[in-house]
């Protein structure tokens, strides 16, 4: 096979979930053999659904979808599934394959050595942290030595060393790799081309050159779009104004009416269906209870880990109204764990007010039943139940229409990230803690899901290891968990 071959080839594919919800429509695009291709588009608009279709998991509803003959595809997904996380390390590799290794142990040690992770054979998969656990997605594509590797959000928990890592192996690969990413900055280092989903045509459109050329290309073409279009509608009316005029002077005149109309209605069919772009979710504030006065919570010591072990530091801390503390530390030494302790109030050393409600983002989503629909799910949290401020608020964060009756199980992982944030609105914490809370969720939001928590009003322990995004808020104390 030439390097050039076109080797993944989607013709008129139309793919939905159920009648309501379309998710393609007759797409059509190519792969050619060794390019590195980056998917985007709008959290729901199917870009997860694309690699199942490339998988075989989603049979399309009409249209073909040709891959080379003999091509092996592997998928680092963007969640360890919940069934495998009490498996040790040796038994999740050996569930990537259909049929048992013999040499599966060198092979596991080259691909943790890729992804730069320690990991013993014979740990448990829940025993990791976030950021540990992303690198076992990845390796545990790698380990199949794939034709074809497909990347779902693979930067999402890595810290700053990881995402290089990952940049690095990316840049030097030689097989064919399709990435989905909210990461600009990653994506840049090595993109050759851009399937962009519209989420409102259902069509897929393809673009060469790297990530940030597409991006400026695809702005310039709308704006060109827009332009065109002002102009025909200027005209459009400056035909209905003159068909109006002539019309009423009866006679010859009506027949040059009817010409200006007949022109009107060409002039109609020449505008450009712009693409519109990805919707934002609207600015919110997450409200506080009112009276909260004095510390909301204090840190005297806490747990990190250190060669696999948990160790206890001395702290000196305490939370008041306004303050918002910074967690830092590189994967696997404890942030999410310590989180989790705090927000279920069992952390030694960790005291919180009594009565003060805690607002807790989990970067798994394990926070939410996933059998709720969206809507029970949002109901679950508000104090008084009014309908008309539960669906206000959905609407705000996207979460409209058929959706709010949605499974939080058959959501898109961005989705299930703006129920976490619905949830706390409608919840009215004095305390938020949230740990990674951009993983997943569009780039077109981050600006203004940074404003709210710039805002936010109670205490606030965030965890967060993008840079970007954490300048855009108040920090008010730093507490490094390896220093």
């Amino acid at each position: 096979m030439s390097k050039e071959e076109i080797i993944i080839n989607f013709d008129e594919v139309s793919f939905d979930f159920g009648i309501k919800k379309p998710i393609l429509n007759e797409a059509k695009f190519t792969v050619r053999r060794g390019s590195k291709i980056t998917i985007m588009g709008q959290n729901g608009a199917g870009k997860s659904t694309i690699f199942g279709m490339i998988t075989g998991v989603n049979k399309p509803e009409s249209g073909e979808i040709h891959i080379g003959q003999g091509l092996s595809i592997a998928i680092a997904r963007q969640v360890i599934p919940r069934a495998e996380m009490d498996m040790t390390v040796k038994e999740f590799f050996e569930n990537c394959f259909k049929e048992k290794i013999y040499n599966i142990d060198p092979r596991m040690d080259a691909v943790l050595k890729i992804v730069n992770l320690a990991a013993p054979a014979d740990r448990i998969i829940k025993s990791f942290s976030g950021g540990q656990q992303a690198r076992l997605l990845l390796a545990s594509a790698l380990i199949q030595d794939p034709d074809i590797l497909l990347l779902d959000e693979p930067t999402n928990n890595l810290d700053k060393d990881g995402i290089e890592h990952l940049t690095k192996f990316l840049i030097d690969y030689k097989k064919t790799c399709l990435v989905i990413s909210h990461d600009s900055e990653f994506l840049n280092a090595f993109t050759h081309g851009v399937l962009y989903l519209d989420i409102f045509t259902k069509k897929v459109e393809q673009y060469v050159g790297n990530y940030f050329d597409v991006v400026a290309e695809i702005s310039a073409r709308i704006d060109k779009e827009n332009r065109k279009n002002a102009q025909l509608a200027k005209e459009i009316q400056e035909n209905k104004d003159k068909a109006n005029f002539f019309a009423n002077k009866g006679g010859q005149m009506r027949l040059v009416a009817r010409r200006m109309r007949e022109k009107a209605e060409e002039l109609e069919e020449e505008k450009v269906d712009v693409r519109r772009e990805d919707k934002t979710i609207r600015s919110f504030i997450i409200p506080t209870p009112p009276d909260m006065n004095g510390d909301i919570i204090s840190i005297t010591s806490f747990s990190m880990i250190k060669n696999h072990k948990p160790v206890s530091r001395k702290a000196n801390m305490v939370l008041r109204k306004k303050q918002h503390l910074l967690l830092t530390g590189p994967n696997g030494i404890g942030k999410s764990t310590l989180l989790e302790a705090l927000a279920s109030g069992t952390a030694k050393g960790a005291t919180i007010t009594e009565g003060i409600k805690v607002g807790y983002y989990r970067q798994d989503f394990s926070t939410l039943n996933f059998e709720h629909t969206v809507h029970e799910s949002l109901l679950e949290v508000m104090d008084e139940q009014i309908e008309e401020n539960l669906r206000s608020t959905a609407a705000g964060f996207l979460l409209a229409g058929e959706l709010i009756h949605t499974k939080i199980g058959s959501l898109s992982e961005g989705q299930k990230g703006l129920v976490a944030f619905a949830r706390l609105v409608l919840q009215k914490p004095g305390l938020l803690i949230l740990d990674e809370p951009t993983n997943h969720i569009n780039f077109r939001h981050l600006p203004i899901i940074a404003q709210a928590l710039d805002k936010f009003e109670g205490a606030m322990i965030l965890v967060s290891h993008v840079p970007e995004f954490v300048k855009q808020i108040r920090i008010d104390q730093i507490l490094p968990l390896d220093k």
